[in-house]
């Protein structure tokens, strides 16, 4: 799942806005970024059904980097569950993120919204802690990888936010946030969520 200023350097992220100090950040500013601006939507391409192979209930581990852009190699480490719900037939969905580990406990709520016309989807999370959804990631699906992207600013300076969803099968996924400080030449990747499905997780549909 995606976690996500402030708040995600220290998310997802599965994405994921100023939250608690142990999750991954969000971004400040709803404009979109270079990267984003220059991945046009696929033409004619109804991604609305996009998220239909998450519906379900996931076993997740997670691993975030403890100090985003100050060269840390500190992992720290978490596993729980994930739950997915289906919203509007598909075109949008709510995700429900319950991890612990040595550092504590995250518990994030992401809302996943589609939008048809721009043949594109927005990630905005929320931390129990900070209880208000942040600004969106922004971005869509290409041959079964999704990519989003974001604008924050973090100790005063522009950092660009990649959130990619990849490796995904009917019963596993993976979720990568980075962090890039240069525009998007060089990434620092702060948060890995894999996701298995449980026994009684039934999903439906595959991203195309």
């Amino acid at each position: 799942m995606h976690p996500l200023t402030h708040a995600r350097a220290r998310l997802i992220a599965f994405g994921l806005a100023a939250m608690a100090p142990s999750l991954p950040a969000i971004a400040e500013t709803g404009r979109a970024p270079p990267a984003a601006a220059a991945r046009a939507p696929t033409a004619d391409r109804d991604g609305s059904h996009d998220f239909d192979f998450e519906i379900g209930t996931w076993k997740t581990r997670v691993k975030r980097l403890k100090a985003p852009l100050t060269g840390s190699t500190t992992w720290l480490e978490y596993e729980g569950t994930t739950v997915v719900r289906k919203v509007w037939g598909g075109r949008a969905n709510l995700v429900e993120l319950d991890v612990t580990g040595p550092a504590g406990r995250i518990e994030l709520l992401s809302l996943r919204l589609y939008n048809p016309e721009a043949r594109q989807w927005s990630l905005s999370v929320a931390s129990v802690r900070g209880g208000t959804l942040g600004p969106p990631t922004v971005g869509e699906f290409r041959n079964g990888r999704g990519e989003f992207y974001s604008m924050e600013t973090m100790d005063g300076r522009s950092v660009l936010v990649r959130f990619v969803i990849s490796d995904v099968t009917a019963d596993s996924c993976r979720f990568e946030q980075a962090f890039s400080v240069d525009g998007g030449k060089t990434w620092e990747v702060n948060w890995v969520a894999v996701d298995t499905r449980t026994k009684d997780g039934a999903g439906s549909g595959a991203v195309r």
